[in-house]
């Protein structure tokens, strides 16, 4: 059986991810304890269920801690199990709850005694959610969408979804600096000492991935010279990221603006790579 358990931070929109596999045909279940997962994996199995999607988060907070091991036995039985982590900086999750108007899960837990008007905080909450999670985090791909529209995020992982047969998923991502480091990212690599598009106004508009913007690249040496640095290290390290089990690899490249440079260098890493390798591209900053 195929197996997709949808994890990660209050508001990161693990809702609209589940969506997703619904529509891909996965028989979904929102909200499950993790001390359900393999009865609930069990009787799927008895009625025939090939796709199975599952949700889950800190409102089960005292069955998470035996999680990693109930993965690990139905990956032992034969089981394709992939993790998907959502999460994003704590100032977009704050502004997301503020929109909506919504209530953090953990605000509405109690210690035993306590008054009703010392709940904890919508940041309070955030930061206890993390902590509770940490471990889980590192049982999967992290998806970071603190910038993502809902739309971009469906893409996202329907993205994922096609690629997970593959031992390991390349994702090249570009992005501005100025919005901050994905925090999903395993390989960062700054390209910003590279000449900039930007300061020519015919190629400002642009993209790094018109013809223009490319030709622009293509003739400085220094540009040359760095992608064949970034892509020969990640050939010489790939092999050890797959002897490590790793489903996805995420290299992130940024430059300035997320527009032109780093661009440019996520559309030819995957056009050198994609030959040998799955490999998924992501633009952070184009819309």
């Amino acid at each position: 059986m195929r197996i997709i358990l949808i994890t990660g931070i209050s508001g990161s929109g693990k809702s609209v991810a589940l969506r997703v596999l619904e529509d891909a045909g996965y028989f979904c279940t929102d909200n499950l304890p993790p001390k359900l997962l393999r009865g609930l994996v069990a009787t799927s199995l008895h009625e025939g269920t090939e796709l199975l999607a599952v949700a889950t988060d800190a409102r089960s907070a005292d069955s998470l801690a035996g999680l990693p091991s109930d993965i690990q036995q139905l990956k032992d039985e034969g089981h394709d199990v992939k993790v998907f982590f959502l999460t994003a900086k704590t100032e977009a999750l704050i502004a997301r709850f503020s929109e909506t108007r919504r209530s953090h899960p953990l605000s509405h837990r109690l210690r035993p005694g306590q008054n009703p008007a010392d709940r904890l905080t919508l940041t309070e909450c955030i930061l206890n959610e993390r902590e509770m999670l940490v471990e889980i985090e590192r049982l999967g791909n992290t998806i970071d969408t603190s910038d993502l529209s809902a739309n971009k995020l469906r893409s996202w992982i329907s993205d994922l979804v096609d690629t997970q047969q593959a031992p390991l998923t390349l994702l090249f991502e570009s992005f501005a600096f100025k919005h901050g480091v994905p925090l999903d990212a395993d390989l960062v690599f700054d390209v910003r000492m590279l000449p900039n598009p930007h300061y020519d106004l015919k190629l400002r508009p642009l993209t790094g991935r018109d013809q223009p913007v490319i030709a622009f690249l293509d003739r400085l040496p220094e540009v040359q010279d760095l992608l064949g640095d970034i892509r020969n290290f990640v050939t010489k390290w790939l092999p050890a990221f797959k002897a490590d089990n790793r489903s996805y690899l995420t290299v992130a490249v940024g430059c300035t603006g997320g527009q032109h440079r780093s661009v440019y260098m996520v559309e030819q890493l995957a056009h050198h790579f994609q030959n040998s390798e799955r490999v998924v591209r992501r633009h952070r900053e184009l819309g």
